[in-house]
């Protein structure tokens, strides 16, 4: 009674499945790869801007604190503009501002890809009856909330709902404002790693939500 033969039908479905896992876990990998690459490289640009690496336009310069008539040693002057100055010169802000552009970019385009992976890997998990549906489902959640994060609503919208994506234009107003007292302060930071961070820790746990649905559907088909 209990030897019930195999499906063929079943058999042969479930192995489109595992197929169609492999494709969609695969691009899945990649996209988080870009995410977190595109975020590191925005976060970097914002430090590189908020520490005065990199001149920013109409930025006031330090001014001469020696007395009239006084004179810089040549070796003082040569190693106080010495590497670092030289390589920030190469770094102006209208590159920096491309960057940022260019890595904003390519964050939004592969962020929402990312959702859109995990939520195919949750239709085909359904579809296939694979399995490991509490996994896969709170890694769809949780790219969703990530992939609504990183859009710049405040571009999209006007208002004051802002997203992890930006542009140079929109740090630079940024940091002008970050001296109108403490309230500033935090909403600056908040607003630029704060949330960044946010979307990070998201973008992580996904993708270990994620692995853990691979796992579940392996040790359930008992290939591992």
């Amino acid at each position: 009674m209990n030897d019930m033969p195999v499906n063929p039908n079943n058999m042969i479905e479930t192995s489109d499945s595992l197929e169609a896992v492999g494709v969609f876990r695969a691009w899945k990998n990649i996209f988080f790869v870009i995410v977190v690459i595109s975020l590191l490289l925005t976060q970097v640009a914002f430090w590189a801007v908020n520490l005065g690496v990199v001149e920013t336009p109409g930025a006031i310069q330090p001014a001469e604190t020696a007395q009239p008539g006084a004179t810089v040693p040549a070796d003082e002057e040569s190693s106080d503009g010495g590497l670092l100055h030289s390589l920030a010169g190469k770094f102006d802000f209208d590159l920096v501002a491309r960057v940022i552009g260019v890595a904003n970019g390519i964050l939004i385009v592969s962020g929402i890809l990312f959702a859109l992976t995990v939520f195919f890997c949750l239709m085909v998990s359904l579809v296939g009856r694979l399995g490991g549906i509490n996994h896969i489902s709170r890694a769809f959640i949780l790219a969703l909330i990530m992939a609504a994060l990183i859009i710049p609503w405040q571009r999209l919208l006007g208002s004051n709902v802002v997203g992890v994506a930006y542009g140079g234009d929109e740090l630079l107003r940024w940091l002008d404002s970050k001296d109108g007292g403490m309230p500033n302060l935090i909403f600056y930071y908040l607003r630029f790693t704060g949330l960044w961070l946010v979307a990070l820790l998201l973008m992580i746990m996904a993708q270990v939500r994620s692995s853990g649905w691979s796992k579940s559907i392996l040790r359930r088909l008992e290939i591992i």
